[in-house]
């Protein structure tokens, strides 16, 4: 039998390989907390394993494939199973259409629909971003390739940690939100203020945003959050490297 590249045999075997081994790892490295603990997370990335090992998300020939595939089979698997629910709540969706062109080899899956909480924006959950909309849309693409992505990775750095703290920020947030209308004389939307608050100056998403280069992004209400870009656009970082490989 011949494997050919990204035929239904080679991704068969890619498919089994990453499942396995993830399991393997997952079960290994939260075993060691808890036995029913390294069972359970050794199913979710033996599970995320086979999907991404179907669909060629890995970017095997880079080392970001590695580390990513290493990331979301241990350290990152309590993140990872919200994303397994989003996987769910696609397939049982036809409008949520799985998008190859960003996600083989990308080390993300991206669907134009499924979940997402808010018209317009995207949600990214674990490796899955839902809700990217029309992809074939520059403006579009790049909010997937330099925003969403992000998340992806601060995902898989921060592991466990990650929801905990992200929602740590947007509840306390909310509180801040009402304490700042009220200060500010109640001159702008409550909802607008708290968003601001919660939502556009919560430090992963000042992340995200400065990747993007859109800080300061068109929501933030004016005078409300970090002044200055968290860190320099990826746009800016990729023509840095393509100077310094010329």
């Amino acid at each position: 039998m011949t494997l050919r590249p990204g035929g239904p045999a080679a991704t068969a075997v890619e498919a089994v390989v990453v499942g396995v081994v993830g399991a393997a790892l997952g079960g290994a490295v939260w075993g060691l907390l808890h036995p029913v603990l390294g069972v359970v997370m050794a199913a979710v990335a033996g599970v995320n394993g086979v999907i991404c090992g179907w669909r060629q998300v890995y970017p095997w020939q880079r080392w970001s494939g590695l580390v990513a595939f290493v990331l979301d089979s241990t350290w990152a698997t309590v993140p990872l199973a919200g994303g397994l629910l989003a996987h769910l709540v696609a397939a049982r969706s036809r409008a949520s259409r799985y998008e190859p062109s960003l996600s083989r080899r990308h080390g993300q899956h991206v669907y134009r629909g499924g979940l997402h909480f808010k018209k317009g924006f995207a949600l990214t959950v674990g490796n899955v971003i839902s809700g990217a909309g029309d992809v074939s849309r520059p403006r579009r693409r790049k909010l997937i390739t330099d925003h969403e992505a992000v998340h992806v990775w601060q995902a898989r750095w921060f592991g466990p940690c990650y929801l905990p703290l992200y929602g740590l920020w947007a509840g306390v947030g909310v509180l801040g939100g009402v304490l700042l209308w009220l200060r500010r004389g109640r001159n702008e939307p409550l909802g607008t203020m708290i968003e601001s608050c919660s939502y556009y100056t919560n430090p992963f998403e000042w992340w995200a945003y400065s990747r993007d280069d859109l800080w300061p992004p068109p929501g933030l209400v004016t005078g409300v959050g970090w002044r200055n870009a968290a860190v320099r656009p990826l746009a800016d970082v990729r023509v840095r490297r393509h100077v310094d490989s010329d």
